[in-house]
């Protein structure tokens, strides 16, 4: 067995989701189990360069996983051939320039979602990277949630019959930062900033649409700022300029020109009685299912239960009881690390990967669509994104 190094320039690995996802349960999760094994029994050692402004952070974070290379000069890591891939995970707004210069030096992409903050940068990327030759990868994490993957078995295994319609509900409660502290960044509330949760979740959307329940054919949304003013990280306070809850109805692709209508609510500003953060409820003529981040609970049309529609009597039935516990069919490893295994796979050996830069702008592409939809107040029609 042969083990081949894989440098990695890593970007933006100070924020929550770079440290949290991509360098301690990914790439260093990978380091420590001894590599990506290729298909020829052969491993593959990520060797990860941190890069950032605050060399004191830098250095600690790398001290603290494994003494990492580090460096604040990019252009430094950028102009050195033994680091051969560049990931980015900082902000929306910076992507498509930093992605730009290390297609331009010949690295291979993979970076977090949106690639951009709008279609023409999106496609700009695209090109780009065809033009170099070089490997790309957008991050679809949702794809590898226990959940969705229970979900798509049961797809797959004919259990809905006709799949008719999908519900979906994510978010929590931002707090505004007065009466306690904020939980996420004061720029996702600023829309001059890249913030907004239109922004921030319907690329989420397309991709989980498209791949677990048919492909997006048009979207009606209606996007709203329901908490005028918040309070920064410093205690200062200030205008909510972005959209922090989102309503938006999707019209899919189904079987046999019959359309699966989907319906998905973002909020910052909601209060969770649910299973979980996010949640899918999917009805087909066979069955029904709930899938949370984990666990997924189904309904067989045998199992359908008739209840009577009474409002003078308290209701009798406990509509929870009715629904079963899909079990885990396997063991699930964090999304993340599953997917940058996949990438490094592709990039080392060409192993199929197909969540590229153009997967990558559909969700921007829908971003935008989204966006005129509030705007028009409209249905908006999904036009076929060629690059």
């Amino acid at each position: 067995m042969t083990i081949h190094r894989l440098g990695l320039i890593m970007h933006g690995v100070t924020g929550r989701m770079g440290l949290n996802q991509h360098l301690v349960r990914s790439i260093v999760a990978i380091r420590n189990q001894g590599g990506v094994a290729l298909a020829n029994g052969d491993r593959v050692m990520p060797d990860p360069i941190l890069v950032g402004r605050n060399a004191d952070k830098i250095e600690a974070l790398a001290k603290a996983h494994g003494n990492l290379r580090w460096t604040t000069d990019l252009d430094a890591a950028l102009a050195n051939p033994s680091d051969t891939v560049f990931f980015d995970a900082a902000t929306t707004q910076m992507r498509p320039t930093l992605l730009k210069r290390a297609i331009a030096a010949g690295k291979h992409i993979y970076c977090e979602k949106p690639v951009a903050t709008n279609l023409a940068e999106a496609m700009d990327l695209v090109a780009a990277a065809k033009a170099a030759g070089i490997k790309h990868g957008v991050v679809q994490d949702k794809l590898f949630l226990p959940g969705l993957l229970k979900l798509d078995l049961m797809r797959r295994s004919g259990f809905f019959g006709r799949m008719l319609s999908v519900r979906g509900e994510f978010g929590y409660w931002v707090f505004e930062g007065d009466l306690q502290p904020i939980q996420r960044p004061s720029w996702n509330y600023r829309a001059q900033d890249g913030g907004g949760i239109i922004l921030d979740m319907i690329c989420h959307w397309r991709y989980v649409l498209d791949n677990c329940f048919g492909k997006v054919k048009s979207i009606s949304c209606l996007g709203a700022t329901h908490i005028p003013e918040r309070l920064d990280e410093a205690g200062r306070r200030y205008a909510a300029t972005a959209d922090d809850a989102c309503y938006a109805t999707f019209e899919l692709e189904g079987h046999n020109g019959e359309p699966v209508i989907a319906q998905i609510n973002s909020s910052w500003t909601t209060r969770v009685r649910r299973d979980d953060l996010v949640t899918f409820h999917v009805d087909g003529t066979h069955g029904s299912a709930v899938a949370g981040l984990s666990d997924v609970r189904s309904q067989a049309r045998v199992n359908t239960p008739k209840p009577v529609w009474n409002p003078d009597v308290k209701q009798p039935m406990n509509f929870f009881d009715h629904w079963q516990l899909v079990p885990d069919y396997q063991v699930f490893d964090n999304g993340f690390k599953t997917q940058w295994e996949l990438f490094i796979r592709h990039v080392v050996e060409g192993a199929p990967y197909r969540w590229d830069l153009t997967e990558g702008a559909k969700g921007v592409q829908l971003v935008e669509l989204a966006l005129q939809s509030w705007k028009e107040r409209r249905w908006i029609d999904v036009p076929t994104l060629t690059a």
